[in-house]
């Protein structure tokens, strides 16, 4: 029988955000190295057995499409959208892709957009956005605010039912783990973004800051990425997702890890950026227990 010291100590040596969330762990397999063009990859997303990848702050306007042995089938030119701090991607439910320009790290930024590239122009080598989503945090009042309250940055998020959800990464000085969940109209034009909640991941920052976001093909579910670990969500209602339940994934395997998408309703790709011999590789594991 545990004491109550006991179960103290278990729990600062978990650091769990909260008593209701479960802590698994998953095997990270190592499929693929990345080809070197992609040291600084940032967001991935699958479709069609093809892995959609981009690389953040300065490097090209670039869509590079590879196959799951790391191999470049295709790279495409975006033409009216310059890559200012592009961060992650995701396709909605017609096919159609997003690229979020919205890193912000010095939580400075007043030109955050998502562009959208219709599902037709994915083969094209040189392509024209369909539509651009600028949106403001209404609760951001300094550009930048004081560095307690570096909470604007973004590297995640995803499309659901016609809105986009977005998960700020910390950089707070005293960083507790928390991190704004955003929504957006999936319209062109700009909006603000809605601040639905504030989650807790949990207090390391090395360990627990969120560096990228995608849900399952199904909707079922969606997971958070960290250097270290995947959050799971799932159980959510439709018109709040980020109250589902939560659970913490540890990866047993650390790296700068920016880029996480679902191959299935129960399998993710993973990709770590290169820094130095680490990293620039693709990674799978599956979310069953």
């Amino acid at each position: 029988m545990h004491t109550l010291k006991n179960i103290v100590l278990l729990a600062a040596l978990t650091a769990l955000p909260s008593c209701e969330t479960k802590t698994e762990a998953v095997v990270l397999k190592q499929i693929a190295q990345l080809p070197k063009e992609l040291k600084e990859i940032s967001g991935i997303a699958f479709s069609n057995h093809k892995l959609y990848t981009l690389e953040d702050s300065g490097n090209p306007n670039e869509i590079t499409v590879i196959d799951t042995l790391g191999r470049i089938l295709q790279i495409s030119q975006i033409k009216n959208a310059t890559n200012t701090d592009w961060e992650d991607l995701t396709f909605d439910t017609h096919g159609n892709l997003y690229i979020g320009d919205f890193g912000n790290n010095d939580n400075d930024r007043k030109d955050l957009a998502i562009y959208k590239i219709d599902k037709n122009d994915l083969q094209k080598k040189e392509i024209e956005t369909s539509y651009k989503v600028s949106f403001n945090y209404p609760e951001q009042k300094d550009f930048p605010p004081k560095k307690k309250d570096l909470l604007f940055d973004v590297e995640a998020f995803f499309e659901y039912q016609s809105h986009f959800y977005l998960f700020t990464k910390n950089r707070s000085k005293g960083f507790d783990g928390s991190s704004y969940v955003y929504k957006i109209p999936n319209t062109a034009g700009h909006h603000e973004a809605k601040l639905i909640k504030t989650i807790k991941t949990c207090g390391d920052y090395h360990n627990c800051a969120i560096t990228s976001a995608a849900i399952a093909p199904d909707g079922s579910k969606f997971v958070l990425l960290s250097h270290s670990k995947l959050w799971l969500f799932n159980a959510f209602p439709p018109e709040n997702i980020a109250d589902g339940k939560m659970t913490e994934i540890d990866l047993r395997h650390y790296s700068q890890k920016e880029a996480v998408c679902f191959k299935n309703k129960s399998q993710v790709f993973i990709a770590d950026e290169r820094v130095k011999k680490v990293g620039g590789n693709l990674y799978e594991t599956s979310l069953k227990k």
